[in-house]
């Protein structure tokens, strides 16, 4: 049985918001909501660490990505000082950086030690990571069946050390809202007569924004003209100003819209007809994805990172294959009882994916890991 509360250190040294880090921080907060007590561990001047504040985190400002050797006396000299004050049970990793140090730590801390592993690139196979996987690390969480092969056959990591959570969602506040339905594609100037299809995720190259657009406007020319496109995002990596340059490059000023920094998220999820990952490469963590299948739309994506575990073959093509994505979103608008069947799909998929089992699951490791520590 857990410990309660149960003291968990989230170490979330990621730069910018984004799916890693928000894994950490949601975790962090289910287990603070649960009445157990998290630290996170962020760098301080970051879009996450701001993040983790604005929810109430009180995150602790580490330089844990330092590469500077004069520097890791005082690194080290702090992480000594929150675990001999806060004294957790379980330090989770979510990123690489440093977690030699926490591994170099843990006799002396006398904590569970996780990796939680939702970064797109996949860890070298060489002895260092072997032995940090399989002999330092107590339990290693993948966000996506892939990563955990790859974890199980070129790591080596034992099965009762290896688990797969691939996140969850708030399904109280993720839902379908027909009144905000009604409003969005009212704002956007969408009918009835429309099939809205949409893209939620920051304006970011790998995202694919600049694909569907041109795949868009491919399916105008070829006279599907009830086809409406809603971008939900705004500037990041890529400016607004350069999205806009793609819709007009294409002609599609009619047919593309962007919705900027919105409140109301949920509602602009339910005008759409079908929502779309267009994704290139990445989205080992699918927080977009779960956010659409909860609000009860159907959604088609590229084959990319754990999208294949939350979607059927059909509804998956390879990233990058233009004629593929077509025929896939063609169908989408087209065959209009295939996409009730996925749409049921996706509903049917995301029962099992809300925040509780994501809680759920993560504590059953920490259990496993905690249990273990005490049967040696």
């Amino acid at each position: 049985m857990l410990p309660f509360p149960l003291r968990t250190i989230q170490v979330v040294n990621v730069r910018w918001f984004n799916a890693t880090a928000w894994y950490g921080l949601k975790l962090a907060s289910l287990l603070k909501a649960a009445g157990n007590e998290s630290r996170v561990i962020a760098l301080a001047g970051t879009e996450s660490f701001d993040k983790a504040r604005s929810m109430g985190l009180e995150p602790v400002a580490m330089p844990l990505n330092t590469k500077n050797p004069l520097e890791f006396p005082a690194v080290l000299a702090s992480m000594k000082a929150l675990i001999r004050d806060f004294r957790p049970h379980i330090v989770n990793c979510h990123r690489g950086e440093a977690f030699l140090f926490w591994g170099g730590l843990k006799p002396w801390g006398g904590y569970g030690l996780v990796r939680t592993r939702g970064d797109q690139r996949l860890p070298r196979g060489n002895w260092p990571n072997r032995i940090l996987h399989t002999r330092v690390a107590d339990a290693v969480i993948a966000t996506n069946t892939v990563m955990t092969r790859y974890f199980a056959e070129h790591i080596h990591v034992p099965s009762d050390r290896l688990h797969t959570i691939l996140g969850g969602v708030d399904t109280d506040f993720f839902r379908f809202d027909a009144a905000g339905r009604a409003a969005v594609r009212a704002r956007y100037g969408f009918t009835d007569e429309d099939c809205v299809l949409g893209l939620l995720g920051r304006f970011d190259r790998v995202k694919g924004q600049k694909e569907l657009i041109e795949s868009v406007a491919r399916l105008v020319g070829q006279g599907m003209k009830q086809i409406r496109l809603l971008l939900l995002g705004f500037s990041s990596a890529t400016s607004s100003e350069e999205v806009e340059s793609w819709i007009r490059n294409a002609g599609m000023e009619a047919y593309v819209r962007i919705s900027g920094r919105v409140s109301d998220v949920p509602a602009c999820l339910s005008a759409l007809d079908l929502g779309i990952i267009a994704s290139l490469w990445s989205e080992t963590i699918a927080r977009a994805a779960l956010e659409i299948m909860a609000c009860g739309r159907p959604l088609i994506s590229t084959s990319v990172g754990v999208m294949p575990d939350l979607l059927p073959a059909e509804a998956l093509v390879a990233p990058g294959d233009a004629e593929g994505l077509d025929r896939l979103i063609r169908r989408g608008v087209e065959d209009v009882a295939w996409r009730n069947r996925l749409a049921d799909i996706c509903t049917e998929r995301i029962a099992g994916l809300s925040d509780r089992h994501f809680l759920e699951e993560t504590l059953r490791v920490y259990e496993r890991v905690l249990q273990h520590r005490n049967d040696v």
